[in-house]
């Protein structure tokens, strides 16, 4: 699959006691905005299980993916307001 978006829906609805989330601020080593020197960055840790599944072929890859959620959509979520074109 190689929607990212069509790939995370399917595992989510599917299985998702497989799915792993985890809040980046609690695996976050280090971070830095970018500058005229360097782009910006962020080092993680992450389970030696993890790096293991994004090693190999590709068709033997685990997909990992970094979600951004705008602030915007999270207060949206907790609205009791449904506009026009949200389904719920």
């Amino acid at each position: 699959m190689d929607d990212l978006r069509r790939s995370l829906a399917f595992a989510l609805e599917k299985y998702p006691q497989q799915v792993e989330m985890v809040r980046a601020e609690s695996i976050l080593l280090d971070s830095a905005r970018q500058n005229p020197k360097r782009p910006a960055y962020l080092t993680m840790a992450v389970p030696d299980e993890v790096v293991k599944g994004l090693r190999g072929r590709p068709e033997e890859r685990d997909l990992l993916v970094l979600v951004r959620v705008p602030r915007q959509v999270l207060q949206r979520a907790d609205s009791p307001i449904v506009l026009p074109g949200e389904v719920r």
